[in-house]
């Protein structure tokens, strides 16, 4: 049960882009059409379900205090977590740059589609925020931090996804001039952070 909470509540309140607005450069840049929009949220979900446990599992027995108690006792006061950002992001650049390769590979057309925007990943604030969130509250097993790192994953790729249907059927609708493209794009991003806030009166 507390696996499919964690999950529910990373997808809905506390989700990457409604709730900490983490991972906007892409989500603006892509959300054209819904096609791009929902390859760019499965690479991104991917790299989530990957990096994050392998950063909690590097965060738990080489860098957090005392981690290292298993290889020796004599180095049960060794405290490395300063060097956790520096991993973390080591670990999610690799991954994008596998990720990368597998796209080109199997889908030119989308590699074509995403541009810059796919290498980007390894700076998007959203991957790297699932890694430093997981550190933060201290989950207590692997399970549960990867249901988080789906969750957070998936509730990226809902909202992108979601902007950009909305964004193909403003294509049909008479915006005023001075808010054509991204103004009002960041008009619905802050009416659908709004709708999502509603999902916090849930008591999971």
């Amino acid at each position: 049960m507390e696996y499919f909470n964690i999950f529910i509540k990373s997808i809905f309140i506390d989700n990457m882009i409604f709730a900490f607005f983490l991972g906007m450069c892409s989500y603006l840049a892509v959300s054209k059409t819904v096609k791009t929009s929902f390859g760019l949220g499965v690479a991104v979900s991917f790299v989530l379900l990957i990096t994050v446990p392998v950063n909690y599992l590097i965060d738990k027995y080489l860098l957090s205090p005392g981690a290292l108690a298993w290889l020796s006792p004599a180095l049960a006061d060794v405290d490395l977590s300063f060097l956790s950002l520096i991993l973390f992001i080591a670990v999610i650049a690799a991954i994008v740059q596998m990720v990368e390769m597998i796209v080109e590979k199997f889908s030119p057309a989308l590699y074509n589609a995403l541009g810059i925007f796919l290498p980007l990943i390894a700076v998007n604030c959203a991957v790297l925020g699932g890694s430093l969130f997981m550190q933060q509250r201290a989950y207590s097993n692997i399970g549960e931090v990867t249901c988080f790192a789906l969750g957070s994953g998936i509730g990226w790729l809902v909202a992108i996804v979601g902007i950009a249907a909305i964004r193909e059927k403003l294509r049909y609708s008479a915006i005023p001039p001075a808010l054509k493209g991204v103004g009002i794009t960041f008009i619905i991003t802050g009416l659908m952070g709004m709708a999502f806030m509603s999902f916090m009166g849930i008591k999971l």
